[in-house]
C-alpha cells in the first residue's frame, strides 16, 4: 500500500534479560495516586475515582539519557512513577483478571510544564501541552513479570543531583494496579503495547538545564536523565 507522506516508527522499549523490544501503543497517566502528593498539590486525598490523562506514544524516550529542556516553560517538574506494560487488553476487565493483562513494569518519570498545567487548572481546560510534549515519558527497560513478578510493595525513589528529592511505597498507592487497569477498560478497549503510569509520591519539584535526575523502583532498577 501507498503512503502519501512514510508511516511513522513505532517506539519501542528494551526489556531486561531480552534482545526483543516492547512496541509502545498508548500511554495512560493515572493522576494523584498517592495521598502525600494530592496534599502537596492542594487537593482532597480522600478515595475517589481515579482520573486519567494521556501522553502521544512518541514521547518515550527509552532508557532515559539527555533530555531537551521543554519550550513554554519556567517550570519544569519531574515525577517518579511505576509503569506497567500490557501484553493483553480488552474492555471491562476484572479486577481479579487485570494481572493477567500485564508483561512486566518499569520506572518512567512523567515530566510536566507545571506552569501549564496550573493555567489549564484554573480555566478549565485539558492538560496536552503540561504532559504531553516531546521527551516527556522516559521509561526505563522493561521487567518481564516472568522475572520480576507482580511488584506491591517497593520503594519508589527519585533524585536530583544526588539529593533525593521523592521516596515513597508501590503500597501507598491509593488505587493498585489491577483496580487501575479495571477502571480505565470501562472507558477505553485496552491492547497489547499499552503503557500505564500509575502516579507519583510526594516531593515533585522544578529541574532546570544541566539537572541530573536518577530514579528507581527497588527490583525494576533505575532510570536517569540529564536536562540539557
Amino acid at each position: 500500500m501507498e503512503t502519501v507522506i512514510p508511516i511513522p516508527a513505532t517506539p519501542t522499549l528494551p526489556v531486561h534479560g531480552s534482545t526483543a523490544v516492547f512496541p509502545v501503543r498508548r500511554i495512560y497517566c493515572v493522576g494523584r495516586n498517592y495521598a502525600e502528593h494530592v496534599r502537596e498539590m492542594g487537593g482532597d486525598p480522600d478515595r475517589e475515582p481515579p482520573f486519567f490523562f494521556g501522553k502521544p506514544q512518541d514521547t518515550v524516550v527509552p532508557g532515559g539519557g539527555a533530555i531537551a529542556y521543554p519550550p513554554a516553560t519556567s517550570n519544569l517538574h519531574y515525577e517518579v512513577e511505576l509503569v506497567v506494560a500490557l501484553s493483553k487488553g480488552g474492555q471491562d476487565i476484572p479486577v481479579a483478571e487485570a494481572l493477567g493483562c500485564v508483561y512486566g513494569y518499569a520506572v518512567g518519570i512523567d515530566l510536566t510544564r507545571r506552569d501549564l498545567q496550573a493555567r489549564s487548572k484554573e480555566k478549565g481546560q485539558p492538560w496536552d501541552t503540561a504532559k504531553g510534549f516531546d521527551q516527556s515519558a522516559p521509561v526505563s527497560p522493561i521487567t518481564p513479570v516472568s522475572l520480576g513478578g507482580h511488584p506491591e510493595s517497593a520503594a519508589i525513589w527519585l533524585s536530583v543531583n544526588g539529593t533525593e528529592k521523592q521516596r515513597g511505597n508501590l503500597a501507598q498507592m491509593t488505587w493498585r494496579v489491577p483496580e487501575v487497569i479495571a477502571h480505565i477498560s470501562r472507558f477505553v478497549s485496552l491492547a497489547p503495547g499499552d503503557l500505564i503510569f500509575t502516579g507519583t509520591p510526594s516531593g515533585v519539584g522544578p529541574i532546570i538545564p544541566g539537572d541530573r535526575v536518577r530514579c528507581g523502583i527497588d527490583g525494576l532498577g533505575e532510570l536517569e536523565i540529564v536536562l540539557v
